[in-house]
């Protein structure tokens, strides 16, 4: 049971999805507890910064410290929803910071670990966004703000970005099989973990397994992975 890990993503906990609340607290402290679980992105619909004083903020705080006290490993991307999420989160409940993408050992392989926001490299649109949003000036304006003007600022991205998702074709939305032969390749690695798009499946790409992780919506998605089993779930919230 050691070596067992989970991997889930997607979860946009906001205070008017309780039930998905729930479920993220029931699967931390039941089936993944003392084990290891990676979180690969938007975590949260929306994240402030790590000063987020919210009552869901500091609820996924404690859930999370509970998790690591008890002897759980935990590590976490930031997604394209919350990429303000930090060290002093991290550091908070226990977790390790990953960069994406990243490369860890998991089930016994070597494996890249992404959000999966940059392998969709036919949204031009967003990949501009996001090269603005990642960058460190930028960021550090944002996070200057008041928490009353950083969650206006966060309501309109959000309500932006809808918008802009709703004219835009399903196909640009998912993953460039380009893209993804090109990340595979160059870190050299035969199984790539991703989320992001929304589209549960694993894939046989040119240089081996892609799994892609699920939106947790009506049903909690996560991806079992222990040396010799790789399993996709979705459990019914």
């Amino acid at each position: 049971m050691g070596s067992t890990c989970y991997l889930i993503s997607d979860l946009h906990l906001t205070s008017d999805r309780p039930d998905t609340f729930k479920a993220f607290a029931k699967f931390v402290s039941g089936e993944a507890a003392k084990l290891k679980l990676y979180i690969l992105g938007d975590l949260f619909e929306a994240w402030l910064g790590d000063d987020d004083d919210s009552s869901l903020a500091n609820e996924v705080r404690i859930i999370l410290k509970t998790f690591t006290d008890t002897g759980g490993q935990l590590y976490i991307m930031p997604g394209n929803r919350d990429f303000l999420l930090g060290e002093a989160f991290c550091d908070t409940v226990g977790a390790t910071l990953l960069t994406d993408p990243t490369v860890h050992i998991i089930g016994s392989k070597p494996t890249l670990l992404m959000h999966g926001d940059t392998l969709c490299t036919d949204d031009t649109e967003y990949q501009k966004f996001r090269k603005i949003s990642r960058d460190p000036s930028w960021k550090t304006n944002v996070l200057s703000k008041s928490l009353e003007e950083r969650r206006d600022l966060a309501k309109n991205l959000r309500q932006m970005s809808s918008e802009a998702n709703s004219n835009k074709a399903e196909s640009i939305m998912d993953v460039n099989t380009s893209t993804v032969d090109e990340f595979m390749g160059l870190y050299d690695i035969t199984q790539l973990i991703h989320g992001h798009t929304h589209r549960p499946q694993h894939h046989q790409e040119t240089f081996g397994d892609r799994w892609v992780l699920g939106a947790w919506e009506k049903e909690a998605w996560i991806l079992k992975i222990t040396d010799d089993e790789r399993l996709l779930k979705a459990i019914r919230i």
